[in-house]
């Protein structure tokens, strides 16, 4: 089906049944997998006809692309949540720990599905792309965080992004990966330690 073709809702109906596929369709490629997805599931588990998913929708990748846009920043990127946060220059350490026990509690997302938003991250392109701009925008969230709290330092947004990553990589840690062998109250500590030095 051309793009052109596709049916833009209006209606409430219409908007809340496209928004329906959309949830549902990229919750499903989450947890099977991408390529062993296909419309016919996706409507059955949306609870709609295949030709309704079609009449929304190019194909199941574009279904999950709009889906990552819209879930990305939630799912993975919980910063842009906290921009009004208020930092205690003088206690960095526990305004840090808050801020990783937040970023776990946000990761809602299951294993099988972050696992399959991970690979796709390496080997698509498109997917790669929306992971790079919300990169870009978290790195931002956190930067204009810093500098609302007075908190100026010099390379601030290489900085930010290695504080966004050295965070995002111990929530995975901790949430997914729990290695046995791994004090990961010591490896907070060490993050934490990593975060207040890279800002002085």
């Amino acid at each position: 089906m051309e793009i052109s073709e596709l049916r833009k809702p209006t209606q409430k109906r219409a908007i809340e049944k496209r928004d329906k596929i959309l949830k549902y369709g990229f919750e499903l490629m989450c947890e099977k997998g991408l390529y062993n997805t296909d419309a016919t599931q996706i409507a059955k588990y949306s609870g709609v006809s295949t030709g309704t998913v079609y009449q929304y929708f190019k194909d199941k990748k574009d279904i999950f692309l709009q889906g990552l846009k819209l879930y990305a920043q939630d799912l993975m990127f919980p910063i842009n949540d906290l921009k009004d946060k208020k930092l205690d220059k003088n206690n960095l350490s526990k305004e840090f720990r808050d801020i990783i026990d937040f970023f776990i509690k946000s990761h809602k997302i299951s294993e099988s599905a972050h696992e399959e938003i991970i690979a796709l991250q390496h080997t698509d392109k498109e997917v790669s792309k929306i992971f790079k701009q919300q990169e870009v925008e978290a790195t931002k969230t956190l930067v204009e965080i810093l500098e609302n709290n007075n908190i100026v330092v010099n390379n601030i947004y290489e900085r930010s992004h290695l504080i966004l990553k050295w965070i995002d990589d111990l929530c995975h840690e901790i949430t997914f990966h729990k290695h046995n062998n791994m004090d990961y109250s010591k490896m907070t500590d060490i993050v934490i330690d990593s975060i207040v030095n890279i800002l002085k």
